[in-house]
């Protein structure tokens, strides 16, 4: 029989999905709800009141109790009435649980088992990522890749990244991470750009995701101790087949390394403004568009990179082209490199190269538009 067919009672069904509840939970003001309903409702709709009552509520997964009470009446109900019986929820991951993985992590037989479990856990639901940030899952897999760097094996690197990059995308615990161990994690990921692995597009687009996303916390101390080396592995991932999601965090670094005077010399040096402008021939989508534009701004800052840019074929050309068909982010980059050409790199050969392409014809049309030419 159907649930269409019956009468289910009022207090089996969630005020918020409106639907029999699978996972009875209740919150701390005394409302059931379904336990995915009400998540969803405080950890990613991000709101902070009951919805029955409108009184306040905790964003802490320990502030939702299982009704087990009701489960069982809800399972008995479904038996008697002939209809598909609710399953029995698995139990929630809880700190106990994840330090008890980390335990099992120090042990090298079974290291590779507890990093897929881990990795499964993460990509399962966001309660169990914050649950393992409050255990310690990231410094663990922190130690972990900086320990695989240290012995030269690459067993568990990728479950490791995978993980990293999961649980502490978002964490305000990174800093502290970042500050501690700096230069080794980052040194330790620069090896991983280099290694020569299977899968090689996802292992190196979730290794530059998680520098992107230490290098977001680091401070201006460690862009000053950045290394020739650092840049070329960054620039070497954007000649590759990683993800897209990877060459926007390989381009995310680079523009935030380049306003370092000694930085931009170094990316110009590592072949740079080539490959920003050979991605830019592809049409990428609009972020990777504004990411490029922004770096060749701060490349062109330096007579090396301006040279760089007007020594390829489409340099000026595809700078031109983006103006009025991006965003109006880009076309203030755009703008701003063609006027650091023009104020320093201005010849008769760079004017011809400007009228050939376009480039003061587009530049009325920006008149046209209200925006400001610098």
């Amino acid at each position: 029989m159907s649930m269409e067919d019956i009468e289910i009672p009022q207090y089996f069904i969630c005020p918020i999905s409106l639907q029999i509840m699978k996972d009875p939970v209740t919150a701390i003001t005394g409302i059931t709800y379904d336990r995915e309903s009400i998540e969803h409702w405080v950890f990613q709709a991000k709101n902070t009141t009951c919805p029955v009552t409108k009184q306040p509520l905790t964003p802490t997964y320990s502030d939702l109790t299982p009704n087990h009470n009701l489960r069982r009446l809800i399972q008995s109900w479904c038996t008697q009435n002939a209809v598909d019986r609710i399953p029995t929820p698995k139990p929630p991951l809880d700190k106990l649980r994840v330090v008890g993985l980390l335990n099992d992590l120090q042990c090298p037989k079974l290291q590779m088992k507890t990093l897929r479990k881990l990795e499964f856990f993460a990509m399962e639901h966001e309660r169990n990522r914050k649950c393992m940030v409050e255990a310690g899952v990231g410094r663990a897999m922190a130690s972990h890749i900086v320990s695989c760097y240290e012995r030269k094996e690459t067993a568990g690197i990728e479950e490791a990244l995978s993980v990293f990059n999961m649980v502490w995308s978002t964490s305000s615990e990174l800093r502290v991470l970042v500050s501690a161990n700096d230069d080794q994690i980052i040194e330790a990921l620069v090896w991983v750009l280099g290694l020569d692995v299977d899968n090689c597009a996802t292992f190196k687009s979730h290794a530059v995701m998680v520098l992107k996303t230490i290098i977001g916390k680091a401070s201006s101390s460690v862009f000053e101790r950045l290394k020739p080396g650092f840049f070329d592995r960054i620039v070497g991932v954007l000649k590759q087949g990683i993800t897209q999601q990877g060459k926007n965090a390989a381009l995310q670094i680079m523009l935030d390394t380049s306003p370092w005077g000694r930085n931009k010399i170094m990316l110009v040096e590592s072949g740079a403004v080539f490959e920003l402008i050979e991605l830019e021939l592809s049409f990428p989508e609009k972020k990777t568009s504004e990411l490029v534009l922004g770096i060749l701004f701060h490349l062109c800052s330096c007579a090396d990179g301006r040279e760089k840019l007007m020594s390829h074929a489409a340099g000026i050309a595809v700078v031109t082209k983006r103006l009025l068909t991006v965003s109006p982010a880009a076309d203030d980059r755009a703008m701003l490199i063609l006027s650091l050409i023009r104020r320093f790199s201005g010849s008769y050969s760079v004017f011809q190269e400007m009228l050939k392409v376009g480039t003061f014809s587009k530049l009325c049309l920006v008149l046209q538009a209200g925006l400001h030419i610098v």
